[in-house]
């Protein structure tokens, strides 16, 4: 009866927000509400259960995802962005246009939500592809590729965060084994892939080919456009290789440390960007501090989500429902990392959003990490990968694709969720093999 009740609720969760258009934060909350009394609980305890889920998840991420959003809005309002862009492009030529696009994707992708840096840098795709005159989808898949990759996979996007923090898996570990599984699955699903689809052809509309592109001398330079976007994961990794290299005695090991908490590294990160893309290049404060307020808006529904996420993934846990689906799936032969996919991708079908889902499957899936001894680093990125598996017409981000380009609905189904499906598939392929490793 546990897992019937839980079955309805995600049923209820995918109706809500899929069928009638419901927020789903609000959504998150009648579902979390819905499966704690029905599995018995006290209705006190149904919504204290709901107030330290919300509590616990959002306590360390806030931080996280604020500075986050602060770094990607003065990376993209200093014109770091573009400049990392039209370096790469003139610097790899038209021969290897698709890898300067695969790597601006992944250096702007780290730092910047998948929507921002989606807008961002869409305008110089066209701009390149009008330039070179080669097939709009040849050059920017492979970068839309890299930003899916960075937003399903990698710290400090919403998801993969939110997801590490739930199985206690350690961030810096999380960003190492992401980066080497998002590899493969960029090549693949970008540069590879775009090349079999040249017979596709997409038309930007007018309003999106002419955007206002920032002169030289209104951009930083490259070298501290790439320092200061790279800045959190430089801090992170140092701290990633020293817990694997240094003695715990060594005397500035508690430095490097306390230098690579994420907190810390992005909120450095978030100073030196406010000198080197605001105060170095003349901007006044009020100015900067203007950015940096208006990027929190861009993310408030986003850190709601996942506190509604988190809320009915107490209640599965307080409810007893996690240890019972736990003992369910303990006599599976199947491995828990094909199981946390699968159920990521599941959700992700029916609802759409890559966060939603993951959280959801995190919660389901959370009881399995401890019982199975599996690396918990690879269990956010399993899970990550099913979140970003087939996108198609409850996606926004299918639509934000289709628009901007320009395509049937057929078509976008042809090349967007072809390729999200590709990065999905190589993502498991890579966690599968690196588990054999770790």
């Amino acid at each position: 009866m546990p897992l019937v009740i839980v079955i309805i609720g995600i049923i209820l969760l995918f109706i809500l927000i899929a069928k009638f258009k419901l927020n789903a934060f609000i959504t998150f909350i009648l579902v979390s509400l819905f499966v704690g009394i029905a599995e018995g609980m006290q209705l006190e305890d149904v919504v204290q259960s709901i107030q330290n889920g919300i509590g616990s998840t959002l306590g360390f991420l806030v931080m996280i995802l604020g500075f986050g959003a602060m770094l990607g809005k003065l990376v993209a309002d200093s014109g770091a962005a573009q400049r990392i862009t039209s370096k790469l492009v003139s610097k790899f030529g038209i021969k290897n246009i698709q890898w300067a696009l695969v790597l601006t994707g992944f250096i702007v992708g780290i730092p910047m939500f998948y929507s921002v840096g989606f807008v961002i840098l869409i305008p110089l795709v066209f701009t390149v592809a009008a330039s070179t005159r080669l097939p709009l989808l040849y050059v920017g898949l492979p970068m839309l590729a890299s930003l899916s990759v960075t937003h399903g996979y990698l710290p400090p996007h919403p998801a993969p965060t939110a997801i590490a923090i739930m199985f206690d898996a350690d961030l810096g570990k999380t960003l190492l084994y992401g980066i080497i599984v998002a590899i493969p699955a960029i090549i693949v699903a970008g540069p590879l892939f775009s090349r079999t689809i040249k017979n596709i052809k997409a038309t930007p509309l007018k309003e999106f080919v002419n955007p206002r592109i920032l002169e030289d001398h209104e951009m930083p330079g490259m070298q501290i456009s790439i320092f200061t976007a790279l800045l959190p994961i430089l801090l992170i990794g140092i701290a990633t290789l020293a817990d694997l290299f240094l003695s715990k005695d060594f005397y500035l090991k508690p430095i490097i440390d306390f230098l690579g908490n994420p907190v810390i590294a992005m909120l450095i990160s978030v100073l030196v960007a406010i000198y080197t893309l605001g105060l170095a290049r003349g901007k006044k404060m009020p100015e900067i501090m203007g950015s940096v307020g208006s990027s929190i808006s861009g993310i408030t529904m986003v850190l709601l989500i996942i506190a509604g996420a988190g809320a009915l993934k107490q209640v599965l846990v307080d409810s007893g429902v996690s240890d019972y689906i736990a003992y369910m799936l303990s006599g599976s032969t199947i491995s828990p990392l094909i199981l946390a996919w699968f159920i990521a991708t599941v959700i992700r079908v029916c609802v759409g959003s890559a966060t939603v889902a993951g959280l959801t499957a995190a919660g389901i899936i959370l009881p399995l990490v401890s019982n199975t001894g599996v690396s918990p680093e690879l269990m956010v990125l399993a899970i990550g990968s099913g979140s970003l598996m087939l996108s198609h017409v409850n996606d926004g981000g299918f639509w934000l694709f289709k628009e901007y380009f320009n395509l049937s609905v057929r078509d976008t189904l042809k090349t967007w969720t072809v390729m999200e499906t590709m990065v999905g598939v190589m993502g498991l392929i890579g966690v599968l093999i690196l588990n054999t490793f770790i």
